[in-house]
């Protein structure tokens, strides 16, 4: 009898343990499920933010290993963080004071070609060339719906050259803004990581430090060959399109080279106003070849030799993965989505190669 009513009294309060291990669960989940959802929703109110801190967060990354190295050779971190800002002004000054003006004017020039007269001029050449080569192809309504397309692509870039202007303000305030929080990431990097791993428990305070410091040497090898590998491809095309004789040679390379930070769509990109004014400046195709010759021999010896010898460290993502996450990334914010895309698809890869390798040395769950 006694037996039987200490069970009874064992399993009441195994299901009264059971019955508040679920409610705990349920409140946990319920608190988890709302700190997301105002997590997204602080996200989308606070993208502008968000964006600018990415920035100033990938740009700290960029220049960390340079500050890190005067530290190490006797520099206060605080000076170096001073001198690198002075030297990459300098620096800027000089890029800025050589190319601005040559941009500015292709740009002008640009413009100028861009007119209803170079048009219907484009439009001839190109019919001209077609029936030369093709015969066959009725060319009054392939060359109709060529010209409806490049008077569509006239109309709109001088309808989004006001909003351009109309953003340049909020541009200069952002490359105001970006160096400054740049300046205090550098500054106080070792502060900052100190109050991250802070939060932890102090069990898992090397597992909690592990995962932020590969994570960030992770995305720092990525970030400095990504910026490389995009400037030594924009330099390639702006040299290899002045050699064929191509104007605004300097803008393509520079539209090309922002391109090829979104990777596979950095060709199309920078290869289309190639293309576009190379037909217009000539009036036909002639250059077309050429203008595929040299975009296709830049991108292979990117793939084969630049790429390999620029990254140490891969991502180990797959392409279709990258592909998907590009798109995501467009969908979701647009070109700076694109942008984004993959250093943060590294920064979730390394961090949750470390969770793992972190819970099989520290078991930090116990299933």
């Amino acid at each position: 009898m006694f037996l039987e009513t200490k069970l009874s009294f064992l399993e009441i309060n195994k299901a009264n343990f059971m019955a508040e291990k679920n409610r705990n669960s349920l409140i946990i989940g319920t608190f988890i499920s709302i700190g997301l959802i105002f997590l997204i929703a602080a996200t989308v109110y606070f993208i502008d933010i968000i964006i600018i801190l990415l920035l100033s967060i990938l740009a700290s990354m960029l220049f960390n290993p340079v500050v890190s190295f005067l530290e190490n050779h006797g520099f206060e971190r605080k000076f170096s963080v001073v001198i690198i800002f002075i030297l990459n002004g300098i620096l800027l000054f000089f890029i800025a004071s050589l190319l601005l003006p040559k941009i500015i004017l292709q740009l002008n020039s640009f413009s100028n070609l861009l007119n209803a007269e170079n048009i219907s001029k484009v439009s001839s050449g190109m019919e001209n060339t077609i029936r030369h080569y093709f015969p066959f192809i009725n060319t009054g309504i392939l060359i109709t719906k060529l010209q409806n397309l490049l008077n569509t692509i006239f109309f709109k870039l001088i309808d989004n050259f006001s909003l351009i202007l109309s953003s340049l303000f909020n541009i200069i305030i952002i490359a105001v803004i970006i160096p400054f929080i740049t300046f205090f990431i550098l500054r106080d990097n070792k502060l900052i990581l100190k109050s991250f791993v802070n939060i932890v428990p102090n069990r898992y305070f090397e597992f909690a430090y592990s995962i932020l410091n590969k994570t960030g040497i992770q995305l720092g090898i990525f970030i400095r060959g990504w910026i490389l590998d995009a400037f030594i491809v924009g330099s390639l095309i702006s040299f290899g399109l002045s050699i064929l004789g191509i104007g605004n040679s300097i803008t393509i390379g520079f539209i090309a080279g922002i391109g090829h930070l979104v990777p596979y769509f950095g060709p199309f990109i920078g290869g289309l106003p190639a293309i576009l004014l190379s037909v217009i400046q000539f009036g036909d195709l002639s250059k077309l070849p050429e203008i595929l010759f040299l975009f296709i021999s830049i991108y292979t010896l990117d793939n084969g030799f630049i790429q390999p010898h620029i990254y140490s460290n891969r991502t180990g993502l797959h392409p279709i993965l990258i592909i998907f996450l590009i798109l995501a990334g467009n969908q979701l914010m647009g070109a700076f989505g694109m942008l984004m895309a993959i250093p943060l698809a590294t920064v979730i890869k390394t961090a949750s190669n470390e969770f793992y390798n972190g819970y099989k040395k520290y078991k930090i769950i116990k299933m």
